[in-house]
Order: C-alpha cells, then sequence, then structure tokens
C-alpha cells in the first residue's frame, strides 16, 4: 500500500508538471503559431499512417494498387480530414462565432484574432507545409504545377494571418473552399476502383458540381464584397497584410474558374455517357 501510494504521488506530481507545461509554453499565446504548426504536421503524419492501416484491412482494391496509388490513397485520407476540420473551424469563425461580427466591438475587423483562431490557421498551415513537402518529393505523381502554386499561396497567406493576426477572417472565408476537398477525394478513389460507372460516382459529381459553385465562386464573390464594404479597415493592414489580401484569393479565384469549367465538362461528358 506505501508503496502504491507513493507512486500515485508521484503520478500526480508529474500530471501537474505537465500541466504547467503545457498552459506556459504550448498553449501560450507566444508559442500557439509555432506548436499548432507542429500539431499540424504530426497529425498529418498520423492520419496518413492510420488510412494505411485501416485501408490494408478493410479495403480490398488497396492491395493491387501500386506504390505511388497507395502513397495518393494515403494522402488524400489527409487532406480529407484536414478539409472537414478547417471547413468545420472557419464556418464557425465566419458564420457564427462573434469575434468577426460587426457589432462586436473589437476593434478594426482586420486585426481581430483569438488563440482558438491561431491554433485553427496553425494546424492548417502544418498541413499545407507537410502536403507541399510530400508533392516536391514525389513530383509530379501528386499533381502538377498548379497544385505547388495552390499549397504555395496557401500555406504563405494562412502562415501570415496565423502568426500576425491580420486579415483572419478572410483567410477562413477562403478556407471554406476546402469544402469541396472531400468529394473531389472520393471521386479519385471512386475512380480508382472500378466504380466509375456508379450511381455514388454520378451523385458525387453532383455534389462537387453545387458545392464547388457555392465555396469557391460565390463565396469568393462574397469575400470581396465584405472587402469593398470594409475597405477602411483593410487599408489599415500591413502592406504585406494588405497584398495578400487581394493577391492571393485572386489568384485561387481564377484557379477555381479554371477547375470549374473541367468539372462541367465531365460532368456533361459523363452525363452524355449515361443517356
Amino acid at each position: 500500500m506505501a508503496v502504491s501510494k507513493k507512486t500515485a504521488l508521484a503520478f500526480k506530481s508529474y500530471q501537474n508538471q505537465a500541466q504547467v507545461l503545457v498552459k506556459t509554453y504550448l498553449l501560450a499565446d507566444a508559442f500557439m503559431p509555432y506548436t499548432s504548426v507542429l500539431g499540424g504536421i504530426f497529425a498529418s503524419k498520423m492520419v496518413y499512417d492510420l488510412t494505411q492501416l485501416i485501408s490494408t484491412f478493410y479495403f480490398r482494391t488497396y492491395a493491387g494498387l501500386t506504390k505511388i496509388q497507395r502513397i495518393e490513397w494515403n494522402n488524400r485520407g489527409m487532406s480529407s480530414v484536414h478539409a472537414i476540420f478547417i471547413t468545420a473551424m472557419s464556418l464557425y469563425f465566419v458564420f457564427w462565432s462573434d469575434l468577426y461580427s460587426d457589432q462586436y466591438n473589437g476593434g478594426p475587423i482586420t486585426f481581430r484574432s483569438s488563440p482558438l483562431s491561431t491554433f485553427a490557421l496553425g494546424v492548417s498551415v502544418g498541413y499545407f507545409l507537410s502536403d507541399l513537402g510530400m508533392i516536391f518529393w514525389l513530383y509530379p505523381a501528386l499533381g502538377g504545377l498548379e497544385y505547388v502554386v495552390h499549397h504555395t499561396l496557401s500555406a504563405i497567406a494562412v502562415g501570415y494571418s496565423m502568426y500576425t493576426g491580420e486579415g483572419q477572417l478572410y483567410t477562413f472565408m477562403v478556407l471554406i473552399s476546402e469544402l469541396t476537398t472531400p468529394e473531389i477525394n472520393l471521386r479519385w478513389y471512386l475512380d480508382t476502383a472500378g466504380l466509375k460507372k456508379s450511381s455514388a460516382y454520378l451523385i458525387n459529381g453532383v455534389v462537387i458540381f453545387f458545392a464547388w459553385m457555392v465555396a469557391r465562386i460565390l463565396l469568393f464573390v462574397y469575400m470581396f464584397y465584405h472587402v469593398y464594404l470594409h475597405y477602411h479597415m483593410v487599408i489599415e493592414m500591413h502592406p504585406m497584410g494588405f497584398l495578400l489580401v487581394f493577391t492571393v484569393p485572386s489568384v485561387l479565384g481564377a484557379m477555381n474558374l479554371m477547375w470549374f469549367g473541367k468539372i462541367i465538362k465531365g460532368m456533361m461528358k459523363t452525363l452524355a455517357k449515361r443517356q
């Protein structure tokens, strides 16, 4: 009993020290950008490995894939989980949180941030860095130049907003576009599994069309309209932040329109074949 009680006290002491360490350093505002980015990289690696483990046991198609196809399969699982996480956080901050509300008396919208918003953006930066590293390492197997441009611009813009606290509202508006990522990945999974002629593939294509139109076309128009209404606040930002607010969404918006054209052509081709 004496040994057991001594062990319990020692364990309690280590637990208290760990809590102090987490609160003092890992969750402190000064360290949040760094710990969240590292957390995002670690989470990306963990999801990648879990996707590989689960797919090995539960998906017969996985065993018949080539090495590069298995890597892409795992990579898409990683990107899907990130997309679900950051879309949920972005929708919360843009439409439900009071942090960026016009009625909230917290200074200019362009300079508002919170530990939670910084943490969410940091996790996203960690993912973009991880995915960008894989794209470079296996280039061009996981994506060509357009993916490099997309991820590089995203990492720079999200990283700047996370570190400085500027323009986080507009960063979250753009990140809502990740809503389409799970559907795009599901399309690839169905195609790889030989289910391109299935009803699920057709339904998923229709979902991609509407999700893309809302999240990557209309929402970008709304973002620029919001910038126009709050231009007197936007112009107070650092020149770098001001440049990113206009440049990154413009480039990504142009890429979204280009990809949307391909989505329309693909959907019309699929419907024509079924008819």
